[in-house]
């Protein structure tokens, strides 16, 4: 599942090695007109409220259930100032402890293919932190490539300038969180970058054996929605700690807790220099609203860092 590329984590043979749009068709339209009308349709719902971003959080669900709510983090996307965007998405079906770079060098898109940045590539590998993921987990994961068309329409403007630096990331402690978030603060520092955290919120139901439930918030859907934004507003204090211990305590399926977690580290490190920063979430929806308990849901939150 996880292969070493050559002793300088670079491939051996000239061939472009080209990432498939494998969700295409399936979690979002495989033609590139169709989509883009759906992308345009979104976002124009969307208000440019806290441009421009250095890091997003949105979700990775197919389109027709979160394709709205991922608009009103995009929309903060300034694409004349930002130039590489690095994608954090958590891993769904391989155990991975540390965090992987790709295999390919391009990605496809229904829109254009994007370019992986080579230069950082070879910086991120020399640090000896990461494993290098197959293809085949590279195609199989949906949570760096629900954001990739967002990405492209978004930068459509600048797109010959534009790379992309996708990072798979693993179950990390919190101190792995740690050496991850101070090794990617400079790149956080740059304001031509932008960090794209792919999380979903809530999963709630007997399919996910989560079913947390508090009474006093009266129905499921509103204590479902509680414990989000209660989870959000701690993520909006930007402190590591805090987005830890709410995890520990509640346990909600946030699938993106560790992409979060290596934003808000790489945050608090940038804070100890004095860089002053914001998150505001912009915008909160659920899959369908849970009244019973063989209903499920999930949820997802669109909000923007910004630098002052």
């Amino acid at each position: 599942q996880f292969t070493k590329i050559g002793s300088s984590g670079v491939k051996m043979s000239n061939r472009t090695v080209c990432r498939e749009a494998s969700h295409a068709g399936s979690w979002y339209a495989a033609s590139g007109s169709q989509l883009n009308t759906q992308l345009e349709g979104w976002l124009s719902q969307a208000q440019s409220t806290i441009s421009p971003a250095r890091a997003i959080i949105a979700p990775h669900a197919g389109y027709s259930y979160c394709g709205a709510c991922a608009a009103h983090a995009y929309k903060q996307i300034d694409p004349s100032v930002t130039r590489r965007v690095f994608i954090l998405g958590p891993s769904h079906h391989v155990p991975l402890s540390r965090c992987a770079l790709s295999s390919a060098e391009v990605y496809k898109t229904p829109l254009y293919d994007l370019r992986i940045d080579q230069n950082v590539y070879a910086d991120l590998w020399k640090t000896g932190m990461f494993e290098r993921m197959s293809l085949q987990t590279d195609e199989d994961e949906h949570s760096i490539e629900m954001h990739l068309p967002y990405t492209a329409k978004a930068m459509e403007s600048h797109k010959d300038e534009l790379s992309i630096v996708p990072v798979l990331v693993g179950a990390l402690s919190e101190s792995k969180e740690q050496d991850y978030g101070k090794l990617l603060s400079r790149y956080l520092a740059d304001p031509s970058n932008l960090f794209i955290i792919s999380s979903d919120f809530c999963h709630w139901g007997q399919r996910f054996r989560y079913t947390y439930y508090d009474e006093a918030q009266g129905e499921i859907h509103r204590s479902i929605e509680h414990l989000d934004k209660m989870g959000m507003g701690i993520i909006e204090t930007l402190d590591p700690m805090s987005f830890t211990n709410y995890l520990k305590k509640y346990h909600n399926t946030i699938c993106g807790r560790h992409p979060i977690g290596v934003l808000l580290n790489a945050v608090s490190e940038l804070r100890k220099s004095g860089t002053e920063m914001n998150f505001s979430f912009l915008n909160y929806a659920q899959s369908s609203q849970c009244r019973n308990w063989q209903d499920s849901s999930v949820s997802y939150a669109a909000g923007a860092l910004i630098v002052h």
